[in-house]
Formats: structure tokens, sequence, C-alpha cells
């Protein structure tokens, strides 16, 4: 590893890569700018995913692989790579994502040219399985992420119904410290984007220089409910009871108490949750309505947990033999 600090880090954290890596990886060193670092934190991949970046380790001293012994969940691979990082700017890149070669030059210049932009990132295209453009993203173009008034920011940020893709930006690195990075629990990225909203101005660059793309074993694919998500987020959460609207509430409150701002600023944004909780959120249901549906959810799983275990009681007390334990998923199928 050089001992020269470089004004950028990407950190790409990933797991059984293999499909789209090498495309990922060439955008990036195909970069114009060429002053950054690429550390890569394999989640102990089953597949092809080492041999692959070993390989390109040893051909560019920028990059920096590391692997994990286990597989510690997303969102701790996630912040390792930040942790792990040297940069003045920082930017998480996925696996599967291609960026234009212009993207870097383009974010670094906005970057250093206005101070009170904490987040940079670019127009978004879609691409399917084979690469091909399907779409561009247009949901930034309604937010208010230039505005100079925080509550307005935060206010867009968890209210409209986003992709969140704007997280693989390039950010600057003492904005990301200042937040709570990728928490263990679905949807913590909007989490983590409303905290860099209450700290500074969030730019999209009006190219197309990010490919976004959409394949059937993306996450949002494989993992389509918020309750099981969170097992992509922390492992360790498998089949334990989680609330995960009331958990992302939660990390908007926390937001708004911790991070800097004056009285004002943070009356008006407890304001704005408030009026968020009220609002049409997802399939035109408000927020506490799907805070409810997350309190009955929790109520069936531990009903149906007190049944099982009162059931294992009585075959034991009665001797018949015990009936055999159904994971969450099974049950809900029966």
């Amino acid at each position: 590893m050089s001992d020269k600090r470089p004004r950028v880090s990407i950190g790409m954290p990933v797991f059984n890569g293999e499909s789209y890596i090498e495309e990922a990886l060439d955008s990036i060193l195909a970069q114009t700018y060429r002053d950054f670092e690429l550390i890569i934190s394999d989640n102990a991949s089953t597949d092809r995913t080492q041999e692959i970046c070993a390989a390109y380790a040893a051909k560019d001293e920028r990059i920096r692989y590391h692997r994990n012994g286990e597989n510690l969940g997303a969102a701790k691979n996630f912040n390792q790579v930040f942790e792990m990082s040297r940069g003045e700017y920082f930017k998480w890149a996925s696996h599967d994502d291609v960026l234009a070669p212009r993207y870097l030059s383009e974010c670094v210049e906005l970057l250093d040219q206005d101070p009170s932009i904490v987040l940079c990132h670019a127009r978004t295209g879609r691409i399917d399985e084979h690469s091909e453009l399907v779409g561009v993203n247009e949901e930034l173009q309604y937010m208010r992420l230039t505005s100079d008034r925080p509550h307005e920011r935060f206010y867009d940020l968890i209210r409209f119904i986003h992709s969140c893709v704007i997280v693989f930006g390039l950010v600057r690195s003492r904005a990301l410290k200042m937040t709570s990075l990728i928490g263990p629990y679905a949807a913590s990225d909007r989490t983590l984007l409303a905290q860099l909203g209450l700290v500074g101005r969030l730019h999209e660059v009006p190219d197309i220089l990010f490919y976004r793309r959409d394949h059937p074993k993306t996450t949002w694919r494989v993992w389509k409910d918020s309750p099981d998500r969170v097992v992509w987020f922390d492992p360790e959460k498998a089949d334990r009871i989680t609330l995960p609207r009331w958990r992302l509430c939660w990390g908007y409150c926390t937001s708004i108490a911790r991070m800097p701002m004056n009285w004002t600023d943070r009356v008006l944004c407890f304001v704005q949750f408030i009026r968020f909780l009220r609002q049409p959120w997802r399939q035109g249901v408000p927020m506490w309505r799907w805070l409810a549906l997350d309190l009955w959810r929790a109520a069936r799983q531990i009903g149906s947990r007190w049944r099982r275990r009162s059931s294992r009681i009585l075959a034991a007390a009665s001797g018949r033999p015990k009936k055999p334990h159904l994971s969450r998923h099974e049950e809900e199928c029966q």
C-alpha cells in the first residue's frame, strides 16, 4: 500500500459477485480521475469473487483486497470499507454497477468548488443483466436536495419513495463521519441520507454517468419484504422479532436530535417528521398505519412462538412426540 494519501477512496463491499464484478472494476479503473484507492471487502464469498479480486489487486497497486473470515452482513461490511479508507472524499461502489469514465472527475470538481455540498452523484441510468440501458432515474429532480434549508432537504429525503441510489455518490469523509453510517436494519441507508441532508446540500450532475444494474439476483428482488431484508443487513437478526418501520422512524428522530444545527432548524425538522407520519407513503398508506402493521406482525410472531412453546411443554408432559419446529417462512406459507 502506498504511503501517499489519495484524495478519493472507493469502498466495494461484495458477496458472491462473480457475475458482474469484473465489469464494475474495469469501469472504476477506467476513470479519468486517477488519484483514488479502491478497497474491496469480500464478505466470505463462496464463488470466484476472491480469485477475481486478488487478480485485479495484483495488477493495480491502488486496489486493496480484504476477505472476511465469515459473512458479517451487509451493514458491517459497508461500514468496514469506509473505516479502512483514507481519502478526503469517499464513495461506496456496488459490485454490479458501472461508472462512466468522467464520473469521479465531475463529482470531485463540484465538491472542490462548493464546500456546502456534502454529497455529489450523477444522473442514473438503469441497465439490465446484459448491460443494456432500460431506463433513466428521474426521481431526484423532484427533491429539494440543493435547498439551503435543512428541514426541506430532510423532508424530501424521508418522504419520497426513492431508490436510495444517491447513497453511492461521492461524499465528504468528514461529513460521513458525523453520521451513524449503515445501521443493522432494513432501509438504514435512508436514515444515512437523511443525516447527510441535515449536514449539507446534495447535488446531482445532470449527465448520465452512473449505471445501476437491475437483475434477478439484486438485493431488493431477493429480499422483498422489510422484516426479511433485515437478515441481509445483519444475519444475527434471523428469526428475531423486528419492527422495521419503527426502527426507521426512530433513526429519523435520533438524526434530528444528534446532527449539528440550530434550534430553529431542529424544531422545523421535527415538525416535518410529524407531517411525514401523516402523509401518504408506500401504496398511498400513511406511515402511522405502517407502524401499526409492524405491531400487528410482531404480535402474530409472539403468539405463534408462544403456541409452539406451549405445545412442546404439553408434548413433553404427556409423552407425545414433539411437533417439528417450523421457521417463520414455513409457518407463513402454511
